[in-house]
This record gives C-alpha cells, sequence and structure tokens, in this order.
C-alpha cells in the first residue's frame, strides 16, 4: 500500500508494549509495526511501558513531528489479556483515569522509584482513545495450530506417536489472564484433535507441571507439544519456561533470571516435570500475519 496518502490523517496510532532486557521483544515489534504501516497507511510508533524506547510519551512526541495537524491518537495495547498493566498503568501513562483500582498500591500514591513515579509525562492536547487488549479471538486458533504443526515437523518421533498439547499463558494476581486463557483453551480443545490443557507460568494455578504430570499421567504421552501463548520472545519464553521444563538447568535460570517487574517477584512452580518422552517447544506468535490482521482490524474499528 502506498502509504503517502494516509500520512496527513490527523489520527496515529502506538502499539502499546511493555518492554524488555532482551533485544527480542524489540525486533519482533519493529517487524510489527513495519507490517502495521503497510497494511494501514497510518502513522504508528511503537511505545514501551518501560525498559525500551520510545516510551509511551516518547511515542506521543515522535507522532506529534510525524503528523502536521495531530489531533487524534489511538492507543492499542498489543496484550493478549487484560490485567494490571492494560487496566492500570497504560492509562496512567497515557494520562487517562485508571481502569480499576491497582491492587499493588489502592491508594494511589506508587513509590518514588515505581516506574509509573519516574515516567514522562505525555504532552498532548488531542484525544487519546485507549483499546482493549486483544482477546481469545479465533484467529488465535489459527497461529496455534500454525505452531504446532510446525514443531511437529521437527519431531524425532513417528506420526503415530501419542501426543498431547499444552498452552501457556503468564498467569495473573487479576482473575482476566485466567478467563482469557480458559476461553481461548475452551475454543482450542474444540478443534484439537490431540489430548489438551493449558496452565500458567505464575501467579495463578494451575502451573505448567502440574498440567504437564496430569495430561501425561491421564493419556500415556509419547510427545508433548509446549505452546508459549505469548507475543513476543523474551524472559519469560526464553528462560523461564525452559527452565520449568527442564531445558536449563538451576545454575543457567539462576544467572538469566535477574529481570524483575517492579510489580511482582516471579515465584514459579518447582514441582518437576514427570515426563520422560519428547517435548517439542514452538516459538510464540511473533510478528505473524494473522496478528497484524488482528490489530489493523481492531484500530479499522474506531476510524
Amino acid at each position: 500500500m502506498d502509504t503517502s496518502s494516509k500520512l496527513s490523517n490527523n489520527t496515529a496510532v502506538i502499539l502499546v508494549s511493555h518492554g524488555s532486557t532482551l533485544p527480542y521483544a524489540e525486533e519482533v515489534f519493529v517487524e510489527i509495526k513495519e507490517k502495521f504501516i503497510k497494511k494501514t497507511g497510518l502513522a504508528t510508533e511503537i511505545g514501551y511501558m518501560k525498559v525500551s524506547e520510545p516510551t509511551i510519551a516518547g511515542a506521543v512526541e515522535i507522532l506529534k513531528e510525524e503528523v502536521d495537524d495531530l489531533q487524534r491518537i489511538i492507543a492499542l495495547p498489543v496484550f493478549l489479556a487484560p490485567g494490571i498493566h492494560t487496566n492500570i498503568d497504560i492509562p496512567q501513562l497515557l494520562g487517562l483515569e485508571p481502569l480499576e483500582v491497582d491492587p499493588r498500591c489502592p491508594d494511589g500514591n506508587y513509590p518514588p522509584e515505581h516506574y509509573l513515579s519516574i515516567a514522562d509525562d505525555v504532552d498532548f492536547d488531542g484525544d487519546i482513545e485507549l483499546l482493549s487488549s486483544i482477546g481469545p479471538r479465533d484467529e488465535l486458533l489459527d497461529i496455534i495450530d500454525k505452531r504446532i504443526n510446525e514443531a511437529l515437523a521437527e519431531s524425532k518421533l513417528d506420526d503415530n506417536a501419542k501426543t498431547g498439547i499444552l498452552l501457556v499463558t503468564h498467569g495473573s494476581r487479576l482473575n482476566y489472564n485466567k478467563e482469557f486463557a480458559t476461553a481461548l483453551y475452551n475454543k482450542f480443545e474444540k478443534t484439537c484433535e490431540y489430548p489438551s490443557s493449558f496452565g500458567f507460568m505464575e501467579l495463578c494455578g494451575p502451573s505448567i507441571p502440574e498440567s504437564i504430570n496430569k495430561l501425561v499421567d491421564e493419556n500415556d504421552l509419547e510427545r508433548l507439544v509446549v505452546v508459549p501463548v505469548f507475543i513476543a520472545p523474551g524472559m519469560h519464553t526464553t528462560h523461564d519456561i525452559p527452565h520449568i521444563l527442564g531445558f536449563l538447568d538451576d545454575h543457567e535460570h539462576e544467572h538469566s533470571h535477574s529481570h524483575g517487574h517492579g510489580d511482582h517477584d516471579h515465584v514459579h512452580d518447582l514441582t518437576p516435570v514427570e515426563f520422560d518422552g519428547e517435548i517439542l517447544y514452538p516459538e510464540p506468535i511473533k510478528a505473524d500475519d494473522i496478528l497484524i490482521d488482528i490489530l489493523v482490524s481492531m484500530v479499522n474499528e474506531k476510524l
């Protein structure tokens, strides 16, 4: 698409991401942004909550420079499920009211070192419209099926090996993430030909080891595909989950696990995974064209 015809539009888009200490997430989000611009022609920038650049406030400044007479910004959280970040942190980083009381700090007085305290204020006189997270859309099932097929293509076992599927997501103090995972899994289970289940990395259950051990015990599996239902690769997908699966020893994990969110400690279920068969672990969603189509659709509904 020729994007030049739309760049004078007085509306721009911020693709909001968490930010990561590892480069993988930034590389994925640059690709997401480039694909999104190619499909929409809209001025678009990534805005990171923390750690990475540009910040959300920085993204606003970039868009003000890029778009003449910018009057409206659509902020799209590229998060699968709602939670503390989408309902509390991102609204405040955009200069909006949080959607609910923060369980971490109910009085709203954050410590001086908290990322919400040190973030730059957004300087924008126009309208900012914050969209919801992606949610358990049917299109995500197509990406999951694609990742399963990619993993099975790399299997060393034959096609008749007893195979199970585990969908893995982060977990949250709030119930939203569990609601998302449950709704998505209920849709997935209806279309999946293999025994399947889902598990959470932390903060709620069932945990990954609990789900694997139950799935293996009930189905006598020889092969397990563990699908990370995450947007981008980062510390969780490259270190935390592989450690839980037994791909990394304690020494490797200890030296790789220095990250923190500032809003929760990472305490994982250390129950051992009791499975001696083959575990396949495909990539997360990344800048899949199906994801781009979802994001484009969400924004188009507001134009």
